[in-house]
């Protein structure tokens, strides 16, 4: 079941790129896959600046490409996140599967999902997307791209994602938020260990 989609995810300062990460499943999977110890915002300008110097997002022909050329693209300043060769490599791989399992639409991994548990199992087995990348996903895929499958109610998180950001304002609030979340969990674990 579907409801209405956004038409702009509000995680950059750039319209452009919100507009593709909503619009295109394969910029929203790349830009969770670069969404990681870089803000979210350089994370999901990604995609927009990937396809700037690619011409494209086209999950074959970036699987296709060879490894030292696409490092290239990513470290070409300024680079596409903080931790370019590896990035590009995780994107590589993330594309393999994109084409392989899902004929290079990566919005199949959710529009094809039988259930809310089916959509958290692929979600799980793309490269790059760990727990916490699975459930703000679903969020997102939820609560921003409107689809519903069947359990969603039960599924989504009990705890804020990128998935209830739907303004630049909410962006920053949740910005905090996972800090702040962060710098407790860092304190009880040292508490923990002391």
């Amino acid at each position: 079941m579907a409801t209405r989609a956004e038409t702009e995810l509000h995680w950059t300062t750039d319209p452009e790129a919100n507009r593709l990460i909503a619009s295109d499943g394969n910029a929203l999977l790349i830009g969770f896959a670069l969404d990681q110890q870089v803000p979210v915002p350089k994370a999901f300008s990604g995609p927009i600046e990937l396809r700037r110097r690619l011409g494209h997002l086209d999950p074959g022909r970036i699987a296709a490409t060879d490894p030292d050329e696409l490092i290239e693209v990513f470290v070409r300043r300024p680079a596409i996140h903080r931790f370019p060769a590896a990035m590009a490599k995780r994107v590589q791989s993330l594309c393999e599967v994109i084409e392989r399992e899902y004929s290079g639409d990566g919005a199949r991994v959710w529009t094809e999902a039988a259930d809310a548990a089916d959509l958290k199992a692929r979600l799980a087995a793309l490269p790059g997307i760990g727990d916490m990348k699975v459930r703000s996903l679903f969020a997102t895929i939820v609560k921003r791209l409107g689809y519903r499958p069947e359990g969603w109610e039960e599924a989504l998180p009990g705890h804020p994602t990128l998935g209830d950001v739907d303004s630049a304002e909410a962006l920053a609030t949740y910005q905090a938020e996972k800090r702040a979340h962060k710098a407790a969990q860092r304190a009880a674990k040292a508490e923990a260990t002391s």
